[in-house]
C-alpha cells in the first residue's frame, strides 16, 4: 500500500463524515488506522469488546467505541516521510496576561488546598485556543508522526465528537497475553540537549504519588509486581521521570473495566486522593477537559506467536497460539480543532512544593510541543 493511497483512504473517509482513526505506537514504524462503515456512535459497555477505545476524563461509562467487525482495518507499512514545513519553525507563544493570571491563581489554590491537609497532589490544567493557518488534519498527523517517533501518534474522529490529534508520551496500561505493564509517568523540565539532569525534591515526589497509587490499585489483579527504576526520558523538548511496574495477569478472570476504573484517572493528570483532586479540578478549572487525559488505544485485539518447538511438539507447528492484546495511552499533548482553530490542552502536577510561575512556565513549555506542528 502507498503512503498516498492510505491517505487518500482516510480523506475520503473525513469528507464522507464517517469515524476513523488512524495511528501509530511508540518507536514502530506502520501506521494503522480503523475506517468505521456507519455513523453511529457506539460505546463500550463492559470492556470485553474488541476495537479501538476513546475515553474522556471523567467518564469511563462513555468510553467511544469503534468495533472491530464495524470497520474496515488499513495498515501503512514503514512510514517515512518528511513533507516541507514540518513544524520546524518557532511557534506562536503569545498568551495574553489574563490567562496567565488565571492560571497561576488556580495553582495558588491548589497549593491553599494541600496545605490545608485536604490533598498531596493535584494535576490542574487549561486550554488554548491557536488559530489555523491551514486546516487539514492530516498535515498536522503527517507532522506529528515526523517530530514524535517515541510517542503514541494519533488522529482521531467521528462526527457526533469531533476530530482529535495528538502524540502522547504516556502509557496507562499494556497487556500482552499473561504479561501486564503500566507506566508512572510525572515531572517535567525543559530539554536543553542532555538528559543528564538533576530533578528537584517536587518532581521526585510528583514521581513517586503516581507509582505508589499504581502499585496499591492493581494488587488485587496483578501478581508478581515489579518496578523498575526510576529513570529520565525525552519527549518532544521535555524531560520526565519514568518507572515501569510490571507483573502477571489472568485476564480471563480479570474484570478489565473495573481495573481501568481503579486506575483513571492516576495521579499523573488527576491527584492524590484521587476523588478529592477530580472534585477540586471539576469546581476550579471552569472548562471541560473532554477527552484530554482521558486514554484511547487497542481494546483485547487478538495477535498469534507459534508454538515453541521440540520433539515433543513437533506436530504442532503448523499452529498458532492465540494471544490477547490491550494496549490504551494516557490522552496527553493533544489538541481538538475545531473550524480554524486549534484548541490545545495543557497542564501540570501540583505538589506542596510548586512554585506558581513555574507551573505556568511548564504548561507554556507543553503547548509548544503541539505548537511546533501547527
Amino acid at each position: 500500500m502507498t503512503t498516498a493511497f492510505f491517505f487518500n483512504r482516510l480523506n475520503g473517509h473525513f469528507k464522507a463524515k464517517l469515524p476513523f482513526v488512524a495511528y501509530r505506537k511508540p518507536n514502530e514504524t506502520t501506521i494503522n488506522s480503523f475506517l468505521q462503515n456507519t455513523d453511529e456512535l457506539l460505546f463500550a459497555k463492559d470492556f470485553t469488546e474488541k476495537g479501538f477505545v476513546f475515553s474522556p476524563f471523567d467518564a469511563i461509562d462513555k468510553t467511544v467505541l469503534m468495533p472491530w467487525g464495524a470497520c474496515e482495518a488499513l495498515a501503512l507499512e514503514n512510514f517515512d516521510i518528511a513533507l516541507d514545513g514540518t513544524g520546524n519553525t518557532q511557534p506562536h507563544g503569545n498568551i495574553d496576561e489574563a490567562t496567565k493570571q488565571q492560571h497561576i491563581a488556580l495553582v495558588k489554590r491548589g497549593v491553599d488546598e494541600i496545605e490545608k491537609g485536604n490533598l498531596k497532589k493535584v494535576v490542574l490544567s487549561r486550554k488554548e485556543e491557536q488559530e489555523l493557518t491551514h486546516t487539514d488534519p492530516f498535515l498536522i498527523f503527517t507532522r506529528l508522526l515526523n517530530k514524535y517517533s517515541k510517542g503514541f501518534v494519533y488522529c482521531w474522529y467521528h462526527p457526533q465528537v469531533g476530530l482529535w490529534l495528538g502524540a502522547t508520551p504516556e502509557t496507562l496500561i499494556k497487556i500482552e497475553g499473561h504479561r501486564f505493564s503500566v507506566m508512572a509517568l510525572a515531572g517535567t523540565q525543559q530539554y536543553n540537549g542532555t538528559e543528564d539532569v538533576v530533578w528537584q525534591p517536587k518532581e521526585i515526589e510528583e514521581q513517586q504519588y503516581v507509582t505508589d497509587f499504581i502499585t496499591d490499585n492493581i494488587k488485587a489483579a496483578v501478581e508478581n509486581i515489579t518496578i523498575s527504576e526510576v529513570e529520565t526520558v525525552k519527549s518532544g523538548n521535555l524531560l520526565h521521570l519514568k518507572s515501569t511496574i510490571a507483573g502477571r495477569i489472568d485476564i480471563k478472570s480479570t474484570n478489565l473495566m473495573q481495573l481501568l476504573e481503579q486506575l483513571h484517572p492516576t495521579p499523573a493528570v488527576c491527584g492524590v486522593p484521587k476523588q478529592e483532586a477530580k472534585a477540586f479540578i471539576t469546581a476550579n478549572e471552569n472548562y471541560n477537559r473532554e477527552f484530554y487525559t482521558g486514554f484511547l488505544g487497542e481494546l483485547n485485539f487478538e495477535t498469534s506467536r507459534q508454538p515453541r518447538t521440540g520433539k515433543r511438539n513437533i506436530e504442532h507447528r503448523a499452529y498458532t497460539i492465540p494471544k490477547h492484546s490491550t494496549q490504551l495511552y494516557v490522552n496527553l499533548r493533544c489538541m481538538q480543532l475545531k473550524g480554524k482553530a486549534a484548541i490545545i490542552y495543557v497542564g501540570g502536577g501540583i505538589t506542596k512544593l510548586s512554585n506558581p510561575e513555574s507551573e505556568w512556565e511548564e504548561t507554556v513549555s507543553k503547548s509548544m510541543v503541539i505548537k511546533t506542528v501547527l
